[in-house]
């Protein structure tokens, strides 16, 4: 057995989230871990300058016989079998090793974000793991510097909010691609999620039972040694993930927990918005126009 379908981002955009939902259905197959990164793993190792990044690549699953084992488990009652890695999104030129190594007609999923929302996410999770430490406008405009040094894909918040022409070569490249809006997606999760059981070909009249939980809620949290724990880099946090698998039960008694440490996330500021506002409206139009994408429930100024 091998994967005939990949949810492949973008980052912070609720992957995470339909990969638990899914994981629910008795037709559906997925490995244990989410993020497997295999078919970038080449690309992202080469990305080691910035804060932990060798460190959050430990997991990465490297060669064919490894990857091949995740899916040993699968049977013939899983129509659809597949993996989450939101790197996929970033790296079109992966494209040929998807087809050669799983089919042309492995159907690919696309969640998608209001892109400044999305951003800001993403500099967040940052923050939680203590990896980033500029204020988030300044970390945009050293964005470039920051990829030229070989910083991994994550720091690159603009970049990650930058969709039409990854979202294009996908498009071009396979048949059966759905593109998912993450704000209508939590919006009416039910019916959305029907929309991905129809694209899979499996029962669509299933309803998971942890719909009602976000699983990467994201935000800010106080800082003590249970948040340090979890959110940034080391020994002891990789030794809890090989013994306790993060399954559905497991991540939503993390999230309620963790719920006691949260505190009101700061508002972007209006320099940050008004920056990405200009580098990403055309971005957003061509994927409106070219694919009649709906942008209706995101940020007005980039409409």
């Amino acid at each position: 057995m091998k994967p005939n379908f990949l949810i492949i981002g973008s980052p912070k955009c609720g992957t995470t989230s339909l990969y638990y939902y899914l994981n629910e259905h008795p037709e559906v197959f997925l490995p244990e871990q989410k993020e497997l990164h295999f078919f970038t793993n080449k690309i992202l190792s080469k990305q080691t300058t910035g804060k932990y990044d060798i460190e959050t690549k430990r997991f990465h699953i490297k060669d064919i016989t490894a990857y091949k084992s995740l899916y040993k488990a699968a049977s013939s009652k899983h129509i659809a079998i597949g993996e989450a890695s939101p790197s996929y999104i970033n790296h079109p030129e992966i494209i040929g090793d998807i087809k050669s190594t799983l089919s042309e007609d492995t159907k690919i999923i696309i969640m998608l974000r209001d892109p400044i929302k999305r951003a800001y996410s993403n500099y967040l999770h940052m923050l939680r793991e203590g990896r980033e430490t500029l204020p988030f406008f300044d970390a945009l405009t050293v964005e470039d510097e920051r990829a030229q040094q070989g910083y991994s894909d994550f720091w690159l918040y603009r970049f990650n909010s930058e969709y039409f022409e990854k979202v294009d070569a996908y498009k071009k490249a396979f048949k059966d691609v759905l593109i998912i809006n993450f704000e209508a997606f939590f919006k009416d999760t039910s019916n959305q999620l029907k929309k991905v059981y129809t694209f899979l070909d499996i029962d669509s009249d299933f309803e998971p039972n942890n719909t009602e939980t976000a699983f990467n809620p994201g935000g800010v949290y106080k800082k003590n040694i249970v948040t340090k724990l979890v959110f940034e880099q080391s020994k002891t946090k990789d030794f809890l993930k090989k013994v306790i698998p993060l399954n559905s039960v497991v991540k939503r008694l993390k999230i309620k927990i963790f719920d006691a440490f949260k505190k009101p996330t700061p508002k972007i500021t209006p320099e940050a918005s008004r920056f990405l506002e200009d580098k990403l409206k055309e971005d957003v139009l061509k994927l409106k126009n070219e694919y009649d994408f709906d942008i209706s429930l995101w940020n007005e100024k980039l409409q």
